[in-house]
């Protein structure tokens, strides 16, 4: 078994409490890895080497620092194999969704190092003939970086990636249910030399270290991406010393299939939009309507794929679905959806856990919901697909935005009117048309409402890095010499 330690200023190091915590492979419920149980003082450790870093990183040139984003890159590359065994051991996600999320992170870093020239000031126009007024975009200084169980490596590279590129230095926090990915990863860091305190790993309960790492005056961003109640709590802490938050929240994504959708066509792509990581992805379709006209044909046809979905051990290819992370996570579902069936829901497959090891739930599908109930408003984030019908395009726009999230949308639909309407009154801060529900590395994936503040990806999620700083130059327009 694996012990993993901190990583502060260029040294692998062992929390000041000298405490572990343990780490459960979702699938067998087994002890798999421990790693330390970070402090606040580790991490006012970690962020003092951060900030003194910054200090001499920010003069390193663009470059130079997209050149350890490659070796990064080439480095992950090496160990692709591994790091998706230990994605899957920790989460749970099917090898294939491991493979594809460890593809991605690769891809990631090298699709940021490529900004490293692209990044760009402004020259703006004075209304003084003697000045010129310039416009620099400067790394934000110290990032602190919060990272989920969901897509830990993934987001691990949403975060370090453009941190490092920039010339911000940062503190990453992993999550305490799938850290192994995040300390393997600082082993990477370590082999590629990057500077001392640029990348720094305090690994721990989020209750006793996401406040001190939030509320830190020398931090001067926090990346988290979780849940809104987890967000409050980081922003409240932030709140403090006004520092800047970039927040990646819940959702609750709306699915639209209209009279004109090919259902098919739908029925695959909502289903993969619902099980994607079992069902645990800010972006997942978490609520169907269905226009009434085409309802029985959609209702079938997604009923019999779920049930022809397979459940089980993640490291075999022919499943589709491993187990959820943790027991809290499977405790929660089931009582959403018992809640559900109390209210007067109907389920047509699945409804419960496996009765296996694991943390394992069945794919399943509700009827009979109503736009009150939780299983509709609150965040399932499981494999189970509420369905509700509607009569008219209005009337399904109004239910749409009927939530208190505003991250991810879909509709599936062959009318441009129905189209063009939804991308123009869906609020949220995607809308994907005939595809399933997965945004671009050079798209801009952001969030409304409890989804979030800011966002990540392209040259917008770059920026969230980046400050301004005008410089307004005036000069002898007479200077003979």
């Amino acid at each position: 078994m694996k012990s993993y330690q901190l990583y502060i200023n260029g040294e692998f190091t062992d929390g000041s409490k000298g405490e572990t915590l343990d780490v459960l492979n979702p699938a067998t419920e087994e002890v798999i890895s421990k790693i330390q149980n970070g402090s606040e003082e580790d991490v006012n450790r970690a962020i003092e080497a951060a900030h003194s870093a910054f200090l001499t990183w920010e003069k390193v040139t663009s470059k130079e620092r997209a050149s350890y984003l490659h070796k990064i890159a080439d480095k992950l590359e090496e160990r692709r194999d591994e790091f998706v065994q230990l994605l899957t051991m920790e989460n749970g996600k099917t090898i294939d969704a491991s493979e594809g999320e460890i593809d991605l992170s690769i891809e990631y870093f090298r699709y940021m190092a490529g900004w490293a020239l692209r990044y760009e000031g402004e020259i703006l126009e004075s209304e003084r003939s003697n000045e010129n007024i310039l416009v620099y975009k400067k790394p934000i200084g110290v990032v602190a970086g919060i990272v989920p169980w969901n897509f830990p490596m993934f987001i691990l590279a949403r975060k370090v990636a453009p941190a490092i590129v920039t010339g911000c230095t940062i503190v990453l926090k992993p999550s305490q249910y799938t850290p192994n990915t995040a300390c393997e990863f600082a082993k990477i860091i370590d082999e590629v030399e990057l500077p001392k305190g640029v990348f720094n790993l305090v690994t721990g309960k989020g209750s006793d270290i996401g406040n001190p790492l939030s509320g830190h005056p020398k931090v001067r961003m926090v990346s988290m991406t979780g849940s809104y109640p987890a967000g409050s709590k980081v922003m409240e802490a932030a709140s403090k010393s006004i520092t800047k938050v970039n927040l990646e929240l819940g959702g609750k994504a709306p699915a639209i299939v209209t009279k004109h959708a090919d259902i098919d066509l739908a029925v695959e792509k909502i289903k993969t939009s619902r099980i994607t990581n079992s069902g645990q992805a800010c972006t997942n379709a978490e609520r169907v309507y269905v226009h009434e006209s085409v309802a029985d044909e959609f209702i079938e046809k997604i009923t019999d794929a779920f049930k022809q979905t397979s459940v089980g051990d993640p490291t075999d290819r022919n499943n589709e679905i491993g187990p959820l992370v943790n027991q809290d996570r499977l405790d929660a579902v089931t009582e959403m959806v018992n809640n559900a069936v109390g209210n007067g829901a109907r389920i047509l497959t699945g409804g419960k856990p496996l009765d296996a090891k694991g943390y394992y739930y069945e794919p399943t599908i509700l009827t009979d919901v109503k736009q009150d109930m939780e299983i509709i408003q609150e965040e399932i984030f499981g494999p189970v697909l509420p369905i509700m019908t509607y009569k008219d395009f209005d009337e399904v726009i109004e239910l749409a935005n009927d939530t208190e999230y505003g991250l991810s949308s879909s509709i599936f639909s062959e009318n441009l009117h129905e189209i063009m309407r939804a991308a123009n009154e869906l609020r949220y801060g995607e809308t994907f048309v005939n595809r399933e529900n997965f945004e671009a590395i050079n798209g801009f994936h952001a969030g409304r409402a409890q989804s979030g503040i800011g966002g990540a990806d392209g040259k917008h999620g770059l920026n969230e890095y980046l400050e301004t700083h005008v410089v307004y130059l005036e000069y002898d327009e007479n200077y003979k010499g």
